[in-house]
């Protein structure tokens, strides 16, 4: 399996800017609900051809009816919005989304323990370490747009592909925080007693393992050394400065969580961008420096209940108008050079949202899995 993951160590300084953007696909429902490809023969294809064509797999993802998705917040990333347009575009399909507010972790726990129901996750959206500690659940599917994804940004042979990047960031409200922070170590200050929050526990989710690696990096750390982020948060927890509530949109408008360290993409759909629903005060912050980005992957259980319809997501999730998506809520997607290129990007969309950087610190699978390892040893002890 090709496991390289792009590293650069130059810094970058970012603000982002989003506006969200309606789904721009149709509401063609496809084929009929007839197909002449079976269950055990769409668990085992690993391209469109195998179906006969879009068509042929749209009958046979028709035929099951349902897909079940996971640990996908609709917030995040656009995914309430990409949820929707999938519904629409294929309404004899049913979503349902278990555990929106998951971990990569859990992703993985309800595949193992819902193996062979119906209710077990059929995709996933997960985080390198934990994918990489997971392969054998993972089936290999190439979509028909794989030349648009960088060779990098896949596996060779299609376990798994990039979906999205967006940068670490700080979110703040401005109400309570009032100096804008331009560096990590800020927030040791004693103005943020009991403010700061991350997305869960480091041993388990991407995101906020994250934090951790940010960090590192603002500590004198590297992507092969993250202990300085360990003991980062062992002194803010010390200084009382840790607060270990889950954040969500609700605890950040209510001020139980009025600084968070989370993807841009995240901080930025829980401000001004989310409407009534949002916290007008929140800011979003790329801290000056060296930035950190991740891509999460996409994946089909191996042992999908719905291994067709599991496919077509697939398909959907690379065209042009779910990657497009992706961007307006501030993720850089990973067909997005060659969107630019064949001029199927929203223009627009790019333009107020920014350019992709060029430039930013990303783990490798090894560095990746080096550091779920110390963090398994060591997040417990440096937070209790």
């Amino acid at each position: 399996m090709k496991k390289n993951r792009i590293v650069a160590g130059l810094a970058f300084a970012a603000a982002v800017a989003v506006v969200l953007t309606g789904c721009s696909s149709n509401s063609t429902a496809g084929s009929s609900s007839t197909s002449s490809v079976t269950k055990a023969q769409a668990a085992k294809a690993t391209s469109v051809k195998d179906f006969g064509g879009m068509s042929g797999l749209v009958a046979a993802a028709n035929a099951e009816g349902h897909l079940n998705v996971i640990t996908l917040p609709p917030s995040w990333a656009n995914y309430g919005k990409i949820i929707a347009g999938f519904e629409k575009k294929y309404p004899k399909i049913k979503i349902t989304s278990a555990n929106p507010n998951g971990s990569s972790a859990d992703e993985v726990a309800a595949a193992k323990s819902l193996k062979g129901q119906s209710t077990a996750p059929d995709v996933f959206d997960i985080g390198t370490a934990v994918l990489d500690q997971n392969l054998d659940l993972m089936a290999k599917y190439k979509v028909s747009n794989w030349s648009d994804i960088p060779a990098d940004f896949k596996d060779a042979d299609g376990t798994w592909y990039y979906d999205y990047t967006g940068l670490m960031s700080v979110g703040y409200d401005s109400s309570v925080i009032k100096t804008k922070p331009t560096s990590i170590t800020d927030l040791l200050d004693s103005s943020y007693k009991n403010k700061v929050s991350i997305k869960g526990d480091p041993t388990q989710a991407n995101e906020a393992a994250s934090a951790v690696y940010l960090a590192a990096l603002g500590n004198g750390g590297s992507a092969d050394n993250i202990q300085p982020g360990i003991d980062f948060f062992k002194e803010l927890k010390s200084k009382g400065n840790f607060n270990s509530t889950l954040p969500t949109q609700a605890t950040v408008n209510s001020g139980e969580t009025p600084v968070v360290i989370q993807w841009s993409y995240n901080n930025l759909a829980w401000g001004p961008a989310a409407g009534s629903a949002g916290n007008p005060n929140w800011k979003t912050v790329v801290l000056p420096g060296t930035a950190l980005g991740s891509y999460y992957n996409q994946a089909i259980n191996a042992d999908a209940p719905d291994p067709a319809a599991a496919r077509l997501w697939e398909e959907y999730i690379y065209s042009p108008a779910v990657q497009n998506l992706y961007l307006a809520s501030g993720a850089y997607p990973a067909t997005l050079a060659a969107m630019e290129k064949n001029g199927t990007v929203d223009k627009a969309t790019l333009a107020k949202v920014g350019a992709a950087p060029k430039d930013f610190v990303q783990l490798t699978a090894d560095q990746a899995s080096k550091a779920a390892t110390l963090l398994t040893a060591g997040w417990a002890k440096a937070v209790q």
